[in-house]
């Protein structure tokens, strides 16, 4: 009678797997094993293929396998331009600042609250510091007053070397009247030219201000690349409006005699570098 083999038999029973030639069948190569170790081997191979599978699909196989990898990196995207963002709009915050403190630098409507304020880099409230820009007339002895005791604008007397660089219009042709001397309080120079002869913007930018000012008539800045503002005072008419933007060369008013500060017709204009005021004599050839 046949002995019945059991489970633990059937897995260490030995068999040799040989290789012959199909011709003469002459041995080539024999195998001996058990089922007990081709169970192991082939678990073995289960568990590397699976390591492997499990590696790919975390690094080089992820954006295939794994569905939210497009999602993660869609986040992580969406995170860099929210600082972006964030970044651009403390920018023009401080612009806008900057831009605002000259308007009431230049209407006489300012405090050295705002001055402080700016250059602490705290947000200035536009509902506490609302910039009047009618044409009502203004005081000109606040804004004597102001020139005379507010040292902390730090006016720059020396050039602005990053300017140098930059190509500068010609506002007006004419002579000039009187140079620039921040010690009297002339941040400018004043020139003599025809009657109703054409001002022109020196480069292109952004008006920022078109108003009337009783001690400085009408006046017109613009606000250009580089941090730079260029002034045009007393002129007979404005052409352009705020928030207008301007070419190098375009007309933007005509040559004048308003304001309480001026004696003839002429045009007084002023160079602001980064919140400085510059000789325009260094930049342009009148």
């Amino acid at each position: 009678m046949k002995q019945k083999k059991t489970f633990s038999n059937w897995l260490t029973e030995r068999y040799l797997l040989i290789i012959r030639n199909e011709e003469n069948f002459a041995e080539k190569r024999f195998l001996g094993f058990t089922y007990a170790k081709f169970l192991l081997f082939s678990f073995l191979l289960f568990l590397v293929l699976l390591v492997v599978s499990l590696f790919l699909s975390r690094t080089l196989l992820e954006k295939w396998f794994d569905p939210r990898h497009a999602q993660i990196e869609a986040n992580k995207k969406l995170y860099v331009l929210s600082l972006q963002i964030d970044s651009l709009e403390q920018e023009m915050e401080r612009k806008d600042q900057f831009i605002s403190l000259f308007r009431g630098f230049l209407t006489g409507n300012v405090d050295s609250a705002r001055i402080d304020s700016f250059r602490q880099g705290s947000p200035l409230q536009n509902s506490q510091y609302q910039i009047d820009l009618s044409t009502d007339p203004i005081d000109s002895q606040i804004r004597q007053e102001f020139e005379m005791t507010e040292p902390s604008l730090n006016l720059n007397t020396s050039s602005a070397s990053d300017l140098q660089e930059m190509f500068l219009f010609a506002p007006i042709s004419g002579l000039i009247s009187r140079k620039y001397d921040v010690k009297e309080g002339h941040f400018g120079v004043d020139i003599v030219s025809k009657k109703n002869e054409p001002v022109m913007s020196v480069a292109s930018g952004t008006v920022i201000l078109s108003s009337w000012t009783q001690d400085s008539g009408y006046v017109i800045a613009i606000q250009h690349s580089s941090n730079l503002i260029s002034v045009y005072k007393h002129n007979a008419e404005l052409l352009k409006k705020t928030g207008s933007f301007v070419d190098g060369g375009d007309v933007i008013a005509i040559i004048g005699n308003t304001g309480e500060l001026t004696d003839g017709p002429h045009l007084h204009f002023e160079l602001w570098y980064n919140g400085n005021a510059v000789n325009p004599e260094d930049f342009i050839s009148f």
